[in-house]
């Protein structure tokens, strides 16, 4: 949002709390706060003025502990519930001061008025908290994965929203183009708390699930840049401004609030990474760091305060996982969704509050007005869910939706109190014209009752309408065959412990017979469901073993055998294969598995900034890292055997359960390959980061006996302290990393190859700089048949395989390929594709041609190589 909105503060006094008067009515008693200054006033009344502030406020967070017990008692959003109470504070407030009946709570119903509800409060002091608590629990990787779904439900649907209400309002009403827009620009904004916790309830699709929230933090950036400027032109009275300019700013919001919210993030994470062991001071760093991105966006530049908080929390999100130390990014997220909770609760009281009063000076026209911003804010979602987003799941940009869901997305789009702070922003400018500020109030005000009453109050009865709350059959079978299992199970131990107890007879007896009544029940109606097809049982089985690795990730996260970042990446992989298999069965799980192994586009972007630009830095860290999650993987994967075995059997069945070990089996094969394709290119490496995991686990070990002891009273509280104090240091020393050195590794890589035994160290030194490495995936084309020959390529890890003029060859490790077009100064006559994730060093055609004339070895191999191809030697060039 632009800083000049908020710069003209005189135009209210700032030390004047209540919201300023309808237009066209004068001031009442109930709109002026009382003064706590001047002769009426004493020092025990100035004392007395904040025991009751003081009680009202805390008397919130009793509301707040209430409202969620009763949402779930009522089965109504949240949201829903803390805005009626809000409304209802406020209304009794009113009450109680125009009341003739008792004058007791007067004080009480003045002091609740007079509360510093200002826009400023919600847009300084709550909002930022609310974003940045959102993109802290992100998980950057796989809203990646979706990020044109998110920014087409976020950006384009703003936008078309805001035109569609604003155009609407401007054909229905005499007001200003400029003010249509903005109150279309203050209706966009989304809550869609109450659908995702609805979505999560039912057990939604993950990927929806996130694609929802992403939708929700990036709507409110993008609505409230949009009010800016249209608040903007509405202050300088331009009544119809052209589409051209009111967009043409819109960039540069967002590019200085991206830079100043990543500026920000780095010096903070540069100075807790300054206090490792300060857990309290590193977490008070982050409370700061919102705040002063958006004062600083806002205040210094004029860009997007709303930007620059989620620039901060996504750059923190991404930066501190991998300098900051587990457990504190642990708790670091745990303070903030308490913040967050008390942020978001208050936020909505104290909006709920204003309501009564912004609705004081409501005419029966207003209605009218009123229902064609629900209608044309509606129309505009629908054309986005079941216009657009179909259009990008047929250009598989964004994953299907199921017509249900969208319904569901539609409705459950409620609005809430960002809306209400961005109208009470305008009720408080005195530039705005007086008509605008009673028009603008009372229609975000209505609309926003509308999704809470209406679309709030009925959000989960189109949910069943929809059979959202239902299991599918497949869903149901399963579900009673999980329940005989797991009852048989339980019949098992409870004998045994009753035999070890030595319980009654007779007791004994009439339980065990209650318990196999309901086991024979969940036997036969198990027997009597929907038969499973076995293709829908591997997927289940699938999705169960992708949802084990996942569950082991987090274990060894909690072990702090593996550090947050790299368990984000990893979980990642495994959230994908769950919603591969949920969506394309065997095939989707193991086109997601392969993915898991492959280079990516970041690693190969880093390559070519490495053989470029020279810039290694990267690529060091991402191959570094891609060692360590290998090296984690495999781990993982050797223990999801015994997983099949104690589990997925017994519901699935043996075939299933042999299918799954087979596939499991395959994919330790691919990593352990890729794994050695890095252990050869990369000696001595991989050792160093398998001491550092025995270390740290080593280290934890000793933690947990250092517990247990202090726990059974065998060491005291002052000799614990110290311990752990000593384990944090030596800790710290095993988190760090073993730095990855590319020139050197790949010096002692080129040595190896047989190829360049005869050349001398100068020789191979330059021989170093001039190889390129260049990474393939197993399928990639390497080579083209028929293109211009102009580099030879030497495979350091991996295989490739070479089909021309009808055969095929399998070429691996320390060989050569690519020479013999040069050679025969003829364009190439064969096509090369790797069959595995290989790394190749590649020579240009003059360098490979020096370096033919002085080694008699790569002489000898281009020899050969032409004889078994059944070329004569003769005919090659320089050789």
């Amino acid at each position: 949002m632009a800083g000049d909105i908020w710069r003209h503060r005189d135009e209210y006094p700032i030390n004047s709390c209540a919201l300023p008067p309808a237009a066209g009515r004068p001031h009442r008693v109930a709109d002026a706060p009382r003064r706590i200054s001047g002769p009426r006033f004493s020092r025990y009344g100035l004392i007395m003025e904040i025991v009751i502030v003081t009680t009202i406020i805390t008397s919130l967070f009793l509301v707040i502990a209430l409202a969620e017990p009763l949402a779930t008692r009522l089965r109504l959003p949240y949201s829903a519930i803390l805005a009626l109470l809000g409304i209802l504070i406020g209304a009794g407030a009113i009450f109680f001061l125009q009341t003739e009946l008792t004058d007791a709570l007067n004080p009480v119903a003045e002091a609740i008025l007079a509360l510093p509800i200002r826009s400023n409060v919600f847009l300084y002091v709550f909002l930022p908290t609310l974003l940045f608590q959102a993109t802290l629990g992100m998980n950057l990787r796989r809203m990646i994965d979706d990020w044109v779904p998110i920014l087409v439900l976020a950006v384009v649907a703003v936008v078309v929203a805001t035109l569609t209400v604003g155009y609407a309002l401007a054909w229905a009403s005499a007001l200003p183009l400029a003010a249509c827009l903005l109150i279309g620009a203050i209706v966009s904004t989304t809550d869609p708390s109450a659908v995702v916790s609805i979505f999560r309830w039912i057990a939604a699709p993950r990927r929806l699930v996130r694609i929802i929230e992403g939708e929700s933090l990036l709507n409110d950036a993008a609505a409230i840049a949009l009010f800016g400027l249209f608040m903007g032109f509405v202050m300088l009275g331009v009544p119809d401004p052209t589409l051209q300019g009111a967009f043409s700013r819109f960039p540069m919001l967002i590019a200085g609030g991206v830079a100043t919210g990543w500026l920000a993030a780095r010096i903070a994470v540069w100075m807790m990474a300054l206090m490792p062991r300060y857990e309290r001071a590193q977490i008070s760093v982050s409370v700061a760091l919102p705040y002063l991105a958006y004062i600083g966006a806002e205040q210094s530049i004029g860009a997007s305060g709303v930007i620059a908080v989620v620039s901060a929390g996504l750059t923190l999100n991404f930066l501190g996982p991998g300098r900051l130390a587990p457990a504190f990014w642990v708790n670091l997220r745990e303070v903030w969704d308490l913040l967050a909770h008390w942020a978001g609760a208050l936020i909505f009281i104290l909006a709920a509050l204003l309501i009564p009063r912004l609705l004081e000076g409501v005419r029966l026209g207003d209605f009218l007005l009123i229902a064609v911003v629900v209608a044309a804010a509606i129309a505009a979602r629908a054309v986005i869910l079941f216009g657009l987003l179909p259009v990008l799941s047929a250009l598989r940009l964004s994953p299907h939706v199921d017509r249900p869901y969208r319904t569901a997305i539609l409705w459950g789009g409620l609005r809430g109190a960002v809306t209400l702070a961005l109208a009470l922003a305008v009720t408080e400018s005195f530039r705005v014209p007086l008509e605008v500020k009673r028009v603008v109030g009372i229609l975000a005000t209505g609309f926003t009752l509308f999704t809470l009453v209406v679309q709030g109050t009925t959000l989960r009865w189109v949910i069943g309408k929809l059979g959202l709350d239902r299991l599918s059959p497949l869903d149901q079978a399963l579900s009673n065959q999980v329940i005989a299992v797991a009852l048989q199970t339980v019949r098992e131990v409870v004998a045994k412990t009753t035999g070890n107890y030595e319980l009654g007879h007779d007791i004994v007896r009439s339980e065990a017979k209650r318990f196999a009544a309901g086991l024979d029940a969940a036997v036969k109606t198990a027997e009597e469901s929907a038969e499973i097809l076995d293709r829908d049982r591997i997927t289940l089985g699938l999705i169960a073993l992708a949802g084990a690795e996942r569950d082991s990730i987090l274990a060894r996260l909690r072990e702090r055998t593996i550090s947050s970042r790299l368990a984000d990446q990893a979980l990642s992989n495994a959230d994908r294969l769950i919603e591969a298999a949920r969506s394309g069965g065997r095939t989707g799980y193991q086109r997601a598995a392969h993915v898991s192994v492959d280079y990516g586009r970041a690693f190969r972007a880093a390559v070519f900034m490495h053989n470029r630009l020279r810039l290694s830095r990267i690529l060091a860290r991402m191959t570094a890292d891609r060692f360590e999650i290998l090296l984690s993987q495999r781990l993982i994967l050797r223990d999801l055997d015994s997983f099949i075995d104690a589990r997925i059997r017994r519901i699935h069945g043996r075939r299933v359960a042999e299918l799954l070990h087979d596939l499991l089996a395959r994919r330790l094969e691919a990593v352990t390959t890729a794994l050695e394709a890095l252990r050869l290119q990369y000696p001595g490496y991989a050792e160093e980061l398998e001491r550092r995991f025995i270390r740290r686990t080593a280290l934890r070990l000793e933690e947990r006996e250092y517990e247990t002891m202090r726990e059974d009273g065998l060491i005291g509280p002052e000799l614990y302290t110290s311990l752990m104090e000593e384990i944090a240091l030596r800790r710290a020393r095993a988190e760090e990393r073993p730095k990855l050195d590319l020139g050197v590794h790949r010096a002692k890589l080129v040595r190896q190859f047989r190829l360049f035994a005869d050349l001398d160290d100068a020789a191979l030194r330059r021989l170093v700089r001039a190889l390129r490495p260049r990474y393939v995936n197993a399928g990639d084309l390497v080579m083209r048949k028929d293109a211009a020959a102009r580099s030879v390529f030497f495979i350091a890890s991996g295989a490739v395989e070479l089909e021309a003029a009808g055969q095929t060859w399998r070429l691996g490790r320390g060989e050569m390929f690519g020479q013999m077009a040069i050679l025969m100064q003829r364009p190439r006559r064969a096509e090369v594709r790797a069959i595995a994730p290989s790394t190749l060093l590649v020579l240009d055609e003059a360098r490979f041609r020096r370096l033919l004339r002085r080694s008699k070895t790569l002489q000898n191999a281009v020899r050969e190589s032409a004889e078994k191809r059944g070329i004569d030697p003769e005919r090659l060039t320089a050789a």
